[in-house]
């Protein structure tokens, strides 16, 4: 198989490991693991650069993937699909600055910020597996 044919399955599993990291890292700081928040927040990080890496060059090199879903699936699909995007091309400037001051331990700020993000960015991840699994999985 190709690696164009299996960037759309490498790049579900990198949203779905990035949704999984988001949860832990969560619980870190809530449970005042800075530390453990730290290191997990910036494999998350690094997970979603490796996404959008495999991201564009698939979107680059490969022809759009039609999906096939009839009936009532369609809209909602579509529907998903929007939100993801444009949500995702918002999140990528919150994600940047809440780690910029994370890393900066200009705390106020990361927490005001970080509290939109997180959010924002589980959305995001949960819902690019979702688009997989409909495109690919289940009406493929």
């Amino acid at each position: 198989m190709q690696l164009a044919n299996l960037l759309p399955h490498i790049n579900a599993s990198l949203n779905a490991t990035c949704a999984v990291l988001l949860v832990v890292a969560r619980v870190f700081i809530a449970r005042g693991r800075i530390a453990e928040h730290r290191r997990t927040m910036i494999a998350a990080l690094l997970v979603s650069a490796l996404f959008l890496t495999g991201y564009i060059a698939y979107h680059y090199s490969s022809p759009i993937f039609v999906f096939r879903g009839q009936g009532w699936i369609r809209p909602v699909y579509y529907a998903l699909l929007i939100s993801h995007v444009v949500i995702a091309a918002l999140a990528i400037p919150m994600i940047l600055a809440t780690a910029w001051f994370g890393l900066n331990r200009i705390d106020a700020r990361h927490r005001a910020l970080a509290r939109w993000t997180w959010p924002v960015w589980m959305f995001v991840s949960v819902s690019g597996v979702v688009v997989y699994l409909l495109l690919y999985q289940i009406y493929n």
